[in-house]
């Protein structure tokens, strides 16, 4: 039997207007990102966070194309497993999507997705 690989958070609510979305997300302990990143003290890559936030946006707001650019990127406090973050997704236009995690802990990434069609 082979272990199951879990590489999506858990969305546990979903708030959306026309041009905006906030995902609440739980980082289960059993995600995929966690192993071996690092041994002993786990966190999610910001990869994963860009690739999340790049998934979101397509799917809530419509944003389409390839990433083009990231702008302002910032990572400010590491996600670790067991955590509740909130995704703050908003379409600026057809080209631009801001993102934001925020967790009880504050703020832990931010920043401006450039698609390109």
């Amino acid at each position: 039997m082979s272990d199951l690989v879990i590489t999506e958070p858990q969305v546990r609510a979903i708030e959306q207007t026309d041009d905006q979305v906030a995902l609440t997300l739980y980082l289960q302990p059993e995600l995929d990102y966690f192993r071996g990143h690092f041994p002993g003290a786990p966190i999610l890559a910001g990869v994963v966070q860009l690739d999340w936030a790049v998934q979101y946006a397509r799917q809530h707001l419509g944003m389409e194309g390839e990433i083009a650019d990231i702008e302002v990127l910032k990572f400010q406090v590491v996600m670790t497993p067991g955590l509740e973050v909130t995704l703050h997704l908003a379409k600026k236009n057809n080209e631009k999507a801001l993102f934001s995690y925020h967790s009880e802990k504050g703020q832990h990434a931010s920043g401006r997705l450039v698609f390109v069609s």
